[in-house]
């Protein structure tokens, strides 16, 4: 990996730390260990000093002969084949020009490995990246299962968060997944919350329930602007994710499973206060998503900062540098590029 690289990776893991992503979670994610992150960290971490072989290897082709590798697996005989195709056909013509092994790589080297004709797959970009300075500018939400008694059977949690104050804005059980019933989750939140036309974008993954006809056109009456994750890609959608990690790792979480969607209901409401009113988020400077979402936590952080300002005048030698910063958290990126993240912001509900 390239010490810009390196560089770009480490500035990943720094906003998703100070986002209130775990640091073992961020590298797992980048595909690194913290020990590798904690090596390339250090002055000289950037730098590759592997020694490696100092001449190429001897059976390695031509540039000519690559070329002719390309050539023939761009062909418009062979552009759709893959090389185990190609090689044995080559070889009846009484052609040899490189093994499998050795045109699958030469073409991994180019990118053309996947498909190299007129159709090609079709690719899916990553979501525009969002950002939210206020609660109720940016919703994520998505569905979880509750095992049921009965086995091979779940209960269907649909849950709905504000990004900016981590706060659950809405939640229903259900027996199955179903676009109408999340439909009507999502206009009973929006006329609860009082959301405006234009002042929502809401983010979810690329399940059914999400993007099913009667789901969007609920959307579309509010509204309400729909943001979804990439195909099979989990972590476009990390406060959601994050928050049913928070909720199936409590200590108070069942063990066994649940007997009836009146259990789930009893226990995700008691859940539910618990996170929204006493549990100090981390992403937010450790006050209650209730707080927060309600403009309660500037006050309870400059209240902090008074706290450890008083420490520090009556043991000033506890403090070799500045107190801890509880300034609070201004703006909540989702899905932010790689290094200069061009925000989206919702319209602002008018006072």
């Amino acid at each position: 990996m390239s010490a810009e690289d390196r560089r770009t990776a480490i500035e990943l893991i720094e906003q998703a730390v100070r986002d209130g992503a775990r640091r073992g979670k961020a590298c797992e994610i980048l595909g690194i260990s913290v020990r590798t992150l904690q090596r390339w960290e250090k002055p000289e971490g950037l730098e590759d000093n592997r020694s490696g072989p100092k001449d190429g290897p001897a059976n390695r082709l031509s540039d000519e002969e690559q070329r002719q590798v390309v050539s023939i697996a761009t062909g418009e005989e062979f552009q759709d084949l893959p090389p185990g195709q190609i090689v044995p056909t080559l070889a009846d013509r009484g052609i040899y020009v490189a093994s499998e092994s050795t045109f699958y790589r030469v073409l991994r080297e180019r990118n053309m490995n996947e498909h190299r004709g007129k159709k090609a797959k079709p690719t899916h970009s990553r979501p525009q990246p969002l950002v939210a300075t206020a609660p109720n500018q940016v919703w994520s939400w998505d569905i979880t299962y509750c095992r049921a008694a009965v086995r091979g059977m779940f209960f269907y949690l649909y849950m709905i968060l504000d990004v900016w104050s981590r706060m659950i804005v809405g939640w229903a059980v259900h027996e199955r997944e179903d676009n109408e019933l999340a439909a009507r989750l999502i206009r009973q939140a929006a006329e609860r919350h009082n959301i405006d036309a234009e002042q929502l974008i809401l983010h979810s993954d690329n399940g059914g329930p999400m993007k099913g006809a009667t789901m969007l056109a609920t959307l579309q009456n509010l509204g309400v602007v729909p943001s979804f994750s990439r195909p099979r890609v989990s972590n476009d959608n990390p406060f959601s994710e994050s928050m049913f990690s928070t909720m199936k790792t409590a200590p108070a979480y069942p063990r066994k499973p649940f007997e009836s969607v009146e259990a789930v209901e009893d226990w995700v409401a008691e859940f539910v206060h618990w996170y929204n009113n006493e549990h100090l988020h981390s992403g937010v400077q450790f006050v209650t998503p209730a707080d927060r979402h309600h403009g309660k936590d500037r006050e309870i952080l400059a209240s902090r900062e008074e706290v450890y300002a008083q420490a520090r005048r009556r043991n000033p030698s506890r403090w070799s540098t500045k107190t801890r910063d509880w300034s609070p958290v201004e703006a909540v990126h989702l899905n932010p590029e790689k290094l200069s993240p061009v925000s989206v912001q919702p319209k602002r509900k008018s006072a």
